[in-house]
């Protein structure tokens, strides 16, 4: 019978310690330390209880990712991360993140003129391993809030699995969810709707750290109105979320 087994090193890597010993060592040693960090930063999540955390204290990192477009799978990619930390409904202004990421693939004209994002600012910026662990790094365990999270949610667990083979852990919190629970007759509740009748100032929009900064001002007001209706803890804000 034909030996299929994977030659040299690498056979040699998985036969010791695993499959992730045997894809980390197939890149340089600083690659195979940021994928190390991303891997551990999952794994401490999963240990995570955080459903009786007051609403009042819960830590959250609310986030945007720019794209290239609406498909992880069919090409598409991050071109730049933003986020800013909030503690209950207070926004943290001066705690953010904020990097641009190397798509390695052009950037569309439409996408280019939505986002203000070159071609050639992002042929400059930090690959995306490199940019995905500063924003790890900065949301550590906590919870993370966004603005309609599927989008946000397929892009990161794309990147996840394609530099370190695994998924996203962390709870995620939609702002849009939140919204349609607390105004279910609204027509709609996409970002400028919502911004507009909770009178959020808005800076600029499709810069993934503004509106990250707007989202975080729209969940304050959001959670004001859900600690006003008894949902005290996360546990209860997911209890309700869960109808919808």
């Amino acid at each position: 019978m034909k030996d299929r087994r994977p030659p040299g090193r690498m056979w040699s890597l998985y036969k010791m310690g695993g499959l992730t010993p045997a894809i980390t060592s197939m890149f340089d040693m600083q690659s195979a330390q940021q994928m190390a960090f991303i891997r551990s930063i999952m794994k401490e999540q999963r240990k995570n209880s955080l459903y009786e955390i007051p609403l009042h204290s819960v830590e959250l990192v609310v986030f945007d990712l720019e794209t290239t477009g609406f498909s992880p799978y069919n090409g598409d990619e991050i071109i730049a991360f933003g986020a800013v930390s909030v503690s209950g409904e207070e926004v943290q202004g001066s705690e953010t993140y904020y990097s641009l990421v190397n798509p390695k693939r052009a950037i569309p004209p439409e996408i280019e003129e939505l986002t203000g994002i070159s071609n050639e600012e992002a042929a400059k910026a930090p690959e995306l391993l490199d940019a995905l662990r500063g924003f790890l790094e900065f949301v550590q365990q906590k919870v993370l809030v966004a603005h309609g999270t599927g989008h946000d949610k397929h892009f990161l667990n794309a990147a996840l699995w394609r530099t370190s083979r695994i998924n996203l852990t962390h709870r995620l919190l939609d702002t849009m969810m939140v919204a349609k629970w607390l105004n279910p007759k609204l027509k709609s509740y996409d970002l400028d709707t919502l911004l507009d009748i909770y009178g959020v100032e808005v800076t600029r929009r499709h810069h993934a750290l503004e509106d990250a900064r707007m989202t975080a001002a729209l969940w304050s007001k959001l959670l004001g109105e859900a600690r006003e209706r008894d949902i005290q803890t996360l546990g209860d804000l997911y209890m309700q979320l869960s109808r919808y």
